[in-house]
């Protein structure tokens, strides 16, 4: 119904936005199968993934819906805009390894390595001083976070416009 798609669609764009505004790096930890909303590990600023991880957007074009919820800005941000068209369309699976070929992890660690690899990390940016932290996390989402408040909406949009549709 509209009612449940508006519903659906502020929650969306309030838990993407949130998800922006967090004011300090962020690490993901992907121990195994990120394929219904995969853009939320690969939003974060470091991106590790064990060896059995994979990355697909299942829930989407694949699964009959528009890819209109975020993941068409933070794919082609992280992947680049030929590889995340196709990988949305087609609802490619991208094991650890083809996933940090294609830019959306930075390391692929034996699973028992992965926690304590993302706490060295955060341990490492907590030596930076306070505002160090603040304002590069600030600086370095702020073309995705432009782009969210942008493009999400628009993308919610059409994703509704579709489902009514149907």
């Amino acid at each position: 119904t509209p009612d449940e798609c508006g519903e659906q669609s502020w929650e969306s764009i309030n838990f993407t936005m949130n998800l922006m505004a967090i004011d300090v790096p962020m690490i993901s930890a992907v121990n195994g199968p990120a394929v219904r909303h995969a853009e939320v590990p690969i939003m974060c600023d470091i991106v590790l993934a064990s060896e059995t991880a994979c990355f697909q957007d299942s829930g989407h074009f694949a699964g009959g819906l528009v890819p209109g919820d975020g993941v068409h800005v933070a794919f082609q941000l992280a992947m680049g805009y030929n590889r995340a068209r196709y990988f949305l369309l087609t609802g490619q699976i991208l094991n650890a390894q083809e996933a940090k070929d294609v830019g959306l992890v930075n390391e692929i660690l034996p699973r028992d390595k992965l926690l304590p690899r993302a706490w060295e990390l955060a341990r490492q940016l907590m030596k930076q001083p306070e505002l160090n932290r603040r304002y590069a996390r600030v600086l370095l989402t702020e073309l995705m976070r432009r782009q969210m408040q942008d493009l999400l909406p628009y993308g919610l949009a059409l994703e509704g416009l579709a489902i009514m549709r149907q």
